[in-house]
């Protein structure tokens, strides 16, 4: 589904989200704190309209996404990316190699999360930072009743006239309103090792910036290069 809807993804997010992906992404890049010669991994990373934000200070980042057709498409748009096909839950990258790490819109897509959140530990140098951008729960009802009438009457009527495939988004609502809440997904990373964490709440808290820090004085424990394997299991579109 991910390779099928790549070419237009980024116009419809920013249809579906009324403009506030760049306003998200504007908070991420700011949590993130990439600092010149910094090594930055962009998890879920899609066609790396987040990536190429994150090399505006000098870092490099290194564009992880699942879909081969979200790597073509973004490969082709930002030929000074390096993009890698990879599953979030099992990294082709050695321990501790990176300064920071993100994911945006796509650790509710993975099958097992907080085994995508262990190896985010795993590959982050000591010190390294974490930052998750990812929808969650307004915690005000009033505001949560219009999200939920918005996602159940509204978005799917807005996805036929701004996607190349409407039927891809189809899951995007029930994902949203299965996902947890900030307390729930804070406990997940506090459980996969990481310290200082915390959260905060972007456009009423329809979506939370979750940040999170690996110990300075974590020890790195010794494993292989993770074999790049083609992914085998199946994603579902992240706005």
């Amino acid at each position: 589904m991910f390779d099928q809807v790549a070419k237009g993804y980024d116009r419809t997010n920013s249809v579906l989200s009324v403009g506030n992906d760049a306003l998200w992404r504007i908070a991420t890049v700011r949590a993130v704190a990439p600092g010149p010669g910094e090594r930055i991994l962009d998890l879920a990373a899609g066609t790396g309209t987040s990536s190429v934000a994150l090399t505006k200070t000098g870092a490099t980042v290194t564009a992880v996404d699942f879909s081969a057709g979200m790597i073509e498409v973004g490969r082709a748009r930002h030929p000074e990316i390096e993009f890698v096909q990879a599953d979030v839950t099992a990294l082709p990258f050695k321990d501790g190699e990176f300064d920071a790490v993100t994911i945006s819109f796509g650790l509710r897509n993975v099958q097992d999360p907080k085994k995508a959140l262990a190896e985010m530990h795993r590959v982050l140098k000591p010190g390294g930072r974490l930052v998750i951008c990812e929808f969650s729960k307004p915690p005000r009802a009033i505001f949560r009743a219009a999200y939920n009438a918005y996602l159940k009457y509204l978005m799917p009527i807005v996805v036929k006239v701004a996607s190349s495939n409407s039927e891809a988004y189809d899951y995007l609502a029930d994902s949203i309103r299965d996902w947890p809440d900030q307390s729930t997904l804070s406990q997940w990373i506090r459980g996969a090792g990481f310290s200082r964490v915390a959260h905060r709440n972007l456009t009423i808290g329809v979506v939370a910036l979750h940040r999170g820090r690996k110990s300075a004085t974590a020890p790195l424990v010794r494993r292989s290069r993770a074999a790049a394997t083609p992914p085998t299991e199946q994603g579902a579109p992240k706005l």
